[in-house]
């Protein structure tokens, strides 16, 4: 067996937690391969909506394995918040879920050295959600780091203290004064928690559960476009967000890489600091914003809306390798006369549809090719061929552009509201 891959091609928000849910039952595991509590994977069925931010998205699927692995960040308090949360809904965390020893450790002066970093950089903040992300991948590529592996040894509080004091001592530097202790408690009762979770050699049982012809479902978290690498450099997240980091994070070859699913919105949102070549500034981005409620799921902030950007999504696809495409909030433009889509760049005088290296704003004008709209309440449509022949229109538009056939497409945000386009999905 392989391990399909799904990711998100824009800047994150695209959808990945309701998709992964809907996706699933098709696997007998989903294991998360990046990022941390930055991550906010929300997801609706039955009434209930849900925000996980470290924990895999198939965690409501009571019969599936959940495998948090080596290359997330996990903060102990956000995981206990979320495992009690969980339990209310009356999910056993403990029986399907597995955490790998070797993810890292977010400690409280992770977040505080984090918030000390950004007060630094002024107007020049990169616009980080203050979690603590950077600093303790920081630590990770440092090798001072603390691993879950590191909570089952009886040395563990030494390792611990070692670690805070040499934060506080750049804290002081960093003239940054709030005391890390008052936050000791809650975060060592998380840690005392994660004590009693399934803790696992995540290479191992990954790599045993596909040699026992298990399927896995690698859930990826931000987007393509905050990659590390081959992001909006320095407006990105402190991880690698692509395909590659899969075999990275869960210790699994590049032969072992299946179908690469890449979901993306029918339209474009970034939240915080960046280039963002589609950005509206007008009523119509205020329009998009209102009508998808696009305010961060982690940090709640107004997201940045615009228009569909084409040759960032060609980018996107070509350094993951996505096989498959699924869009999300279409339900969005819904009301919108023209919609339009960025085919090309012009740059420096010429016209491009490569994403160039310095794409801040100014230095980069999108062109546009405008569609006709629709103006339909899509709530309740359980079925692609009951979509308006404008909707589909625009779905076999970006087909074309992008080469890639779009799978699935989604009106709501409810489980429900998840149309397949062929049979292999219905």
């Amino acid at each position: 067996m392989k391990v399909d891959v799904l990711l998100g091609l824009q800047w994150g928000d695209e959808g990945k937690g309701k998709v992964v849910d809907v996706l699933a039952p098709k696997y007998d595991v989903i294991a998360r391969f990046q990022g941390g509590p930055n991550a906010g994977h929300t997801l609706e069925f039955e009434g209930i909506k849900h925000v996980l931010h470290t924990i895999p998205s198939g965690i409501f699927h009571k019969d599936k394995i959940n495998i948090i692995g080596n290359g997330v960040v996990i903060d102990p308090v956000i995981f206990k918040n979320e495992v009690e949360g969980l339990k209310a809904l009356d999910v056993d965390v403990r029986k399907i879920l597995y955490v790998s020893r070797k993810a890292h450790l977010i400690l409280p002066t992770h977040r505080l050295l984090d918030a000390a970093s950004e007060a630094l950089k002024g107007k020049e903040k990169i616009g980080s959600t203050l979690k603590g992300i950077g600093p303790a991948y920081m630590d990770k590529t440092g090798r001072n780091g603390l691993r879950i592996g590191d909570i089952e040894r009886p040395d563990f509080n030494e390792r611990y203290d070692r670690l805070v004091n040499k934060h506080k001592e750049l804290l002081k530097f960093m003239n940054f004064s709030e005391d890390p202790e008052v936050y000791k408690k809650d975060w060592m009762e998380g840690i005392e928690l994660m004590r009693t979770m399934n803790l696992i050699d995540s290479e191992y049982e990954v790599n045993t559960l596909m040699m026992n012809g298990k399927s896995v479902l690698a859930e990826g978290a931000q987007g393509a476009l905050l990659d590390l690498d081959f992001g909006s450099y320095p407006f990105v997240t402190s991880s690698n967000t692509i395909t590659a980091a899969t075999c990275t994070g869960l210790g699994v070859a590049p032969t072992a890489i299946g179908e690469v699913y890449g979901i993306f919105k029918a339209y474009c949102t970034r939240v915080g600091s960046g280039p963002f070549p589609t950005e509206l500034h007008d009523d119509t981005g205020e329009d998009i914003r209102k009508a998808g409620h696009e305010f961060g799921s982690t940090t709640g902030r107004p997201r940045r809306c615009g228009w569909l950007d084409i040759p960032a999504l060609q980018y996107a696809i070509m350094i993951n390798g996505v096989t498959k495409l699924i869009m999300t909030k279409s339900d969005v433009l819904s009301g919108f006369d023209i919609i339009k889509v960025c085919t090309a760049y012009e740059y420096k005088g010429e016209v491009t549809s490569r994403l160039p290296f310095d794409a801040e704003e100014g230095n980069i004008k999108p062109i546009y090719e405008e569609l006709v709209g629709w103006d339909a309440d899509l709530k309740g449509v359980t079925s692609v061929n009951d979509l308006p022949f404008e909707l589909m229109n625009y779905v076999r538009f970006i087909e074309l552009q992008l080469n890639v056939p779009i799978v699935i497409v989604s009106v709501g945000p409810d489980r429900s509201e998840t149309l397949p386009c062929t049979e292999e999905f219905a």
